[in-house]
């Protein structure tokens, strides 16, 4: 609402060579102290700051609430929505409702399932998938809502969505890939990624197949390892990422662990920068480390 337009994550889409993004959670509560300060770091360094939604099954403050906070903040918003909580009435709702705060970017989630997380007893809603929440998002710019009835007023919104470069299927990922943005995707962010040749051949495919309009902007996901201890327990509990072991290793052999994942992070952005439009940075409660991973990593050589 009140940033400029070159300040805009859309306004960047297919101009900027480098995009970076930048995860946060909302609060398990109302105090926003924590979170607004981790986007104040990274303030002018990051296109926009993604706002998870009940991220993990774990209850925590309303995405969109949250969404407007980082708009206030002075930086766009990417509200992330799943299938997850509401029916297509609420997600219809809400998608109006963010645009009426200035909330443009949406990342559009099937969502984990609530059996993972810290209400297993809730009932998950899964109305309709994470497919179908882009064309319904994408009617609603155009007038429409599901049912077909006419709008007053139409939304404006930049559709993201997720991508998998480890996929098994690489042909069925594109085919997935070419449904998204037939529903109106714009950009996509990626699963963590580890295999730098994995992810350079997954970008060769997606950029080979031009002609049939695959060549939308893919954020190459970065999470911050923090210890072994997190990074095996990923591996065998979180669906979609794999920490290589000699990652593993070095954090055992590391008596510094902010700062081998200082190291970590950085070749890793590095190894992948020539191969991806862009990062988002999975930071998992080490935001304050993200300005000094840009720094050494030189994004700003790739802007």
């Amino acid at each position: 609402m009140g940033l400029p337009e070159a300040d805009r994550f859309q306004s960047k889409l297919g101009k900027k060579r480098f995009l970076v993004t930048m995860e946060v959670n909302p609060p398990k509560g109302t105090d926003l102290s924590e979170m607004l300060s981790a986007v104040g770091r990274v303030r002018g360094l990051v296109d926009a700051v993604n706002v998870t939604d009940g991220s993990g099954a774990i209850m925590r403050a309303s995405a969109l609430a949250v969404s407007k906070a980082v708009l206030d903040a002075g930086v766009d918003p990417i509200f992330q929505m799943t299938c997850r909580d509401r029916n297509r009435l609420a997600l219809q709702a809400d998608l109006l409702g963010a645009a009426m705060l200035g909330i443009r970017n949406l990342l559009l989630l099937t969502g984990d399932d609530p059996k993972a997380g810290d209400h297993p007893d809730a009932k998950p809603v899964f109305d309709i998938n994470s497919a179908a929440l882009m064309q319904v998002a994408k009617g609603l710019t155009e007038g429409k809502d599901m049912a077909g009835k006419e709008l007053a007023g139409r939304p404006s919104f930049c559709i993201g969505a997720a991508c998998d470069p480890g996929a098994k299927d690489i042909e069925v990922e594109m085919q997935k890939l070419q449904a998204k943005i037939q529903g109106g995707a714009e950009f996509f962010q990626t699963q963590a990624v580890f295999d730098p040749p994995k992810l350079q051949a997954f970008m060769a495919r997606v950029r080979s197949s031009a002609p049939s309009g695959l060549q939308k902007p893919v954020l190459a996901g970065i999470l911050l390892v923090k210890s072994a201890k997190m990074a095996r327990y990923m591996n065998e509990h979180v669906w979609g990422i794999h920490v290589p072991e000699p990652v593993i290793e070095r954090f055992e052999r590391s008596a510094d662990k902010r700062a081998e994942c200082l190291a970590v992070t950085v070749e890793l952005i590095r190894a992948i920068r020539d191969s991806a439009d862009g990062i988002h940075l999975y930071a998992l409660g080490w935001e304050d480390l993200v300005p000094e991973i840009l720094k050494e990593a030189g994004t700003e050589a790739v802007k």
